[in-house]
């Protein structure tokens, strides 16, 4: 039997640096106390903030709330081993446009309002 390669836990740096190289990812959210992920597009800002745009307006409403997000993303390394990364934080609706510009936010049914909340908890892993 095949012996499957350690898992390794990474730190911080390296879980921001991955979120960083992800344009797109999975935010998790609760949906009448049901969990659901919902495709957007995000950005790491300062190292510290994650800004989300996505057209749909679950994540707005929950932004609203102040309910906590949670990102997740996914990937496989240049030697070829698969990894993830999740991060979370409360949720608010982003009404500067500061920490945007420069960035393509734009696609189809996507009206502008950006969510973010600062990183409280990430952890990854690379197995």
């Amino acid at each position: 039997m095949e012996e499957s390669p350690p898992t390794t836990v990474l730190d911080r740096k390296d879980c921001l640096e991955r979120l960083s190289s992800a344009p797109l990812a999975r935010i998790l959210v609760s949906v009448r106390c049901l969990p659901a992920a919902l495709p957007a597009r995000i950005r790491v800002v300062d190292g510290e903030r994650i800004v989300i745009a996505s057209p749909d307006s679950t994540i707005l409403l929950a932004a609203q709330r102040h309910d906590v997000l949670t990102v997740q993303v996914d990937g496989v390394d240049e030697s070829n081993h698969p990894w993830s990364v999740v991060a979370s934080g409360i949720a608010e609706v982003s009404f500067d446009a500061g920490p945007a510009e420069g960035l393509e936010w734009g696609g189809p049914g996507f009206a502008g309002q950006l969510v973010s909340f600062p990183v409280s908890v990430v952890v990854g892993q690379r197995h």
